[in-house]
């Protein structure tokens, strides 16, 4: 179980990132963080991840404090981060400690077939497609079998076509092991499509305005009605009808992307 107590982020400048955020994720949940840009979204994530400690408030994990990365979180990041002069393979199995050859060579090629990617094991991340290359990140990640696995914007720098077909690949994989996902989006279908539930963060200071528990059966359907009208919803919560996208003027310029 993730739990976030009273979590606090002011920068040195002065800047209050976050304030008093309180949140609970249970295992095996998944929750999408949303809210438009500067709402400190990739900064509670990071602070989660043990990569940034809060001014005030305390992250737990299983009931023990977190303040550095540990085995059990995984991430992945916008963009994947690969090595490129390691193959598909070796990039996986980067990391992995305390196992014999056999033991890595038989979970690397496990996360590999779960990715789709067996038959890529020996190229070079300069041979892979942006997609491709996003899933060899995903299988790095799920290597270890973190219990919790966070993703900042993971799809963002994908195609519409190619983004949808992960997101729905993700949840395929994700059903193996069932750990807890917290996910970090500007794609308000993307959290609909993949969440249990959504928390909408309002800026200066990042702080939850809304939380919303989405009752929508797996899988989803980005067409059904039910979709649409939580998607509507969502949009409400985030000042983005459009109602409030027609009063915008050209001085403010919406910062949430929407697909």
């Amino acid at each position: 179980m993730l739990r976030l107590d009273g979590v606090v982020k002011q920068f040195s400048n002065g800047f209050m990132a976050l304030d008093d955020i309180h949140l609970t994720v249970e295992v095996g949940e998944i929750v999408s963080l949303v809210g438009t840009s500067g709402c400190g979204k990739s900064t509670l994530l990071r602070i989660i991840a043990g990569l940034d400690v809060p001014t005030l408030g305390q992250v737990w994990v299983n009931h023990q404090p977190i303040a550095s990365p540990q085995p059990e979180i995984g991430m992945i990041f916008q963009e994947p981060r690969l090595m490129p002069w390691l193959t598909v393979y070796e990039n996986v199995q980067f990391g992995l400690a305390g196992l014999s050859k056999a033991e890595k060579e038989h979970l690397t090629y496990l996360v590999l077939e779960r990715v789709g990617l067996t038959a890529f094991a020996q190229a070079l991340p300069r041979q892979l497609s942006g997609g491709m290359a996003q899933r060899v990140a995903i299988a790095r990640a799920l290597i270890t079998k973190p219990s919790i696995l966070l993703l900042d914007e993971p799809f963002s720098a994908l195609d519409a076509f190619i983004r949808m077909k992960l997101q729905d690949h993700l949840l395929e994989i994700w059903q193996y092991d069932r750990p807890t996902l917290v996910l970090v989006t500007h794609d308000i279908e993307e959290a609909l499509v993949l969440s249990d539930r959504v928390i909408v963060l309002r800026s200066n200071p990042g702080r939850i305005h809304q939380e919303f528990v989405l009752d929508l059966p797996r899988p989803r359907k980005r067409t059904d009605l039910r979709f649409q009208q939580w998607k509507e919803r969502l949009l409400n919560a985030l000042d983005l009808t459009a109602d409030s996208r027609s009063s915008s003027s050209a001085e403010d310029p919406l910062p949430l992307e929407v697909y």
